[in-house]
């Protein structure tokens, strides 16, 4: 099959049917409300189930009870709908089960505006809800990028056994760009009769599967937590991502951003290369874990200057850019919160200000 035109909600929407799910619930929330608008349609017509929650709240536990059976589900909502629904995800991370939770970020806090934001990295990558529990966290810049990882993100969360959030913007949900669904990211559901609660008569054995996230003894929930822990420190060993851009030449300023904005930047690179100003850019495609050692690299290379964190947040990534620069050079934020998005021309201006 060929690329098809098609917007950013509706195509994660195909995205997560040709991963091979077939259970969806949600709730309404701009600028996400296509995706539920699309597989209403679409679902019925593959065999699937689609279901509107009365609430987030309730969608995220009609997430944890079909995880739990050891269906592929997923949910896409937009930031005061993930904020309802980080009870359940802390709990479905606590029983150690696979859900796929897709962020279309609108601005904050509060109800805030429906335009494009990132303000919600703290929410995605230091655990929105209750607890010691992290989420794996993609962030595509563009619609391709968008259906690549849905595809990818249920392998992945049936791999770590724990929830994978897509954390996209507004831009990506409403925009169209051409797609392509490949094969090479499909992939059949892995084996889940050693925990999932599908029924004694698909186990070759006597005991029963039991998911729970409830552990009152303390040296219990304790071994617990330690095992959550060896768990996230895995992904951190394999399952980081990102891509680099002009990090080849002899750059003077280090560029990182994300998601769409990290389009914008990559504009204004090209535009700065022209006039003879070489800048670089590492652009995270996993925002947890996060590309530490590959900022600090960047960072320490002769004749790099400055590291400037570009972001639609008042500044949140910058925090872990910092901490990744670790005072090899200066650290600096630059972005906006309400909407508007930088053009390259204010990047450029920028990262001139800070480079002799």
């Amino acid at each position: 099959m060929g690329k098809i035109l098609m917007k950013g909600n509706e195509a994660i929407g195909e995205a997560a049917i040709r991963a091979g799910c077939l259970n969806y619930f949600a709730y309404p929330i701009t600028p996400q409300s296509e995706v539920a608008e699309y597989l209403s349609r679409r679902m019925p017509e593959v065999g699937g189930v689609f279901l509107q929650g009365e609430s987030e709240v309730a969608v995220g536990y009609m997430l944890f009870g079909a995880a739990g059976c050891g269906a592929r589900v997923f949910t896409t909502s937009s930031s005061p709908g993930i904020s309802l629904m980080s009870e359940a995800i802390s709990y479905i991370s606590a029983a150690e089960l696979p859900a796929v939770f897709v962020n279309i970020v609108r601005g904050g806090p509060g109800l805030g505006g429906i335009l494009p934001s990132q303000a919600d990295y703290f929410q995605a990558t230091k655990g929105g809800g209750h607890g010691d529990y992290r989420l794996l966290v993609l962030a595509p810049a563009g619609v391709q990028e968008a259906v690549d990882m849905v595809m990818m993100a249920f392998p992945l969360a049936e791999k770590y056994r724990n929830p994978v959030m897509i954390l996209g913007d507004g831009l990506i949900g409403q925009m169209m760009e051409p797609v392509e669904f490949s094969d090479r990211f499909k992939s059949e559901p892995s084996n889940k009769d050693d925990w999932a609660t599908n029924g004694m008569a698909t186990r070759n054995r006597k005991e029963r599967n039991l998911v729970k996230s409830l552990f009152l003894d303390a040296e219990l929930l304790e071994e617990h937590n330690l095992v959550l822990k060896a768990k996230y420190d895995r992904m951190k060993q394999e399952e980081v991502r990102y891509e680099p851009y002009n990090i080849e030449t002899d750059y003077r300023a280090l560029i990182v951003s994300y998601g769409t904005m990290s389009r914008v930047c990559k504009t204004a690179i090209d535009n700065m290369k022209a006039e003879g100003v070489e800048v670089a850019m590492i652009r995270p495609q996993t925002l947890f874990p996060f590309p530490i050692k590959a900022i600090r690299a960047a960072a320490a290379k002769d004749g790099c200057q400055v590291v400037i964190s570009v972001e639609l947040s008042m500044g949140q990534m910058v925090e872990d850019v910092d901490r990744s620069v670790q005072g090899k050079c200066p650290v600096h934020w630059h972005g906006k919160a309400g909407g508007e998005i930088p053009t390259p021309e204010e990047v450029v201006d920028v990262v001139k200000s800070f480079i002799k």
